[in-house]
């Protein structure tokens, strides 16, 4: 088993740590959060008073973290952990962030002979809980083998994106397709309820014809339908309309650098802030349904 340093136990992080204790490894916790960190306590982390402690002495540095500056501020400069961490140790960020920050951290982690990976997640808060999580990860193939060891035990599906920074854009991608299909789906189900459809009924016909997608499988977004989704708990998250509007702003950035014009995804992102303008940013991003059924 490894021993483990993880920073930053939010929704997500705090979820992903206790799966690492529950493999059998030996996990040192960072958080600015003393409830989040004493959570982990409980469950057999060992609480460090910094990052740098959390890491001392780890096979691997795992962290969750809110923003690219976040991220830089943890890893780079002479204060920064990679000027404090061997070749021994592997990196991986978790975090969604851009990917202009993530190739920074990899290129200043090669520099130093440290293996990094940045590896945001797909999945949401169920399956952090779960250990059911898809890692998208982006940095080189050595160090992208020695981080799927540990990634195993926090998730089921891991896929090598490509170099770093690669990790970032998959995750941009796929979260921009899946604000435009969970609208569309949104858009579908309340035309035809308008029209006299049961939206279950209807759903089990897209489901078994061409409009199948994610949102109606696994995710349906009317309240009823689905007895596990967020739709039917009053939209509890699940994953929030402010992590979905972070997303598309990322997925902007990346379609503007690359000149890709992404008009869907531009759309998806002025209908999710306008949902968020509305007060609903700490709700299921699937809650969307709500402003349609409002126009």
């Amino acid at each position: 088993m490894a021993k483990a340093g993880f920073i930053g136990l939010g929704n997500m992080g705090g979820p992903m740590a206790i799966n690492l204790i529950k493999a059998g490894h030996q996990v040192a916790v960072f958080d600015l959060s003393e409830a989040a960190c004493k959570q982990l306590s409980e469950a057999g982390a060992t609480v460090a008073e910094s990052a740098a402690a959390a890491s001392e002495g780890a096979d691997y540095v795992i962290s969750m973290l809110p923003a690219g500056k976040h991220v830089a501020g943890t890893y780079l400069g002479d204060d920064g952990l990679l000027a404090k961490l061997d070749a021994s140790t592997t990196v991986i960020d978790c975090s969604t962030i851009d990917a202009e920050t993530s190739r920074k951290v990899g290129e200043a982690a090669a520099d130093r002979g440290i293996g990094f990976m940045d590896c945001p997640v797909s999945g949401g808060v169920a399956a952090a809980a779960a250990g059911t999580l898809a890692f998208m990860c982006g940095g080189d193939a050595a160090s992208f083998e020695k981080a799927r060891v540990i990634l195993a035990d926090m998730g089921k599906n891991i896929f090598h994106a490509g170099p770093a920074g690669a990790g970032q854009v998959a995750k941009a991608c796929n979260n921009m397709l899946l604000a435009i299909h969970m609208i569309g789906t949104c858009e579908a189900l309340e035309m035809g309820a308008r029209n006299g459809l049961d939206p279950k009924v209807l759903s089990d016909i897209m489901l078994a014809s061409s409009g199948r997608n994610w949102s109606l499988e696994v995710y349906n977004p009317w309240p009823g339908v689905m007895e596990n989704a967020p739709a039917s708990k009053g939209y509890q998250p699940g994953f929030m309309v402010d992590l979905m509007v972070k997303d598309l702003g990322l997925a902007m950035e990346v379609a503007e650098g690359s000149g890709v014009d992404n008009a869907m995804g531009q759309l998806a992102r002025r209908l999710y802030e306008g949902h968020q303008g509305g007060g609903n940013g700490q709700r299921d991003f699937s809650s969307i349904l709500e402003r349609l059924k409002a126009s």
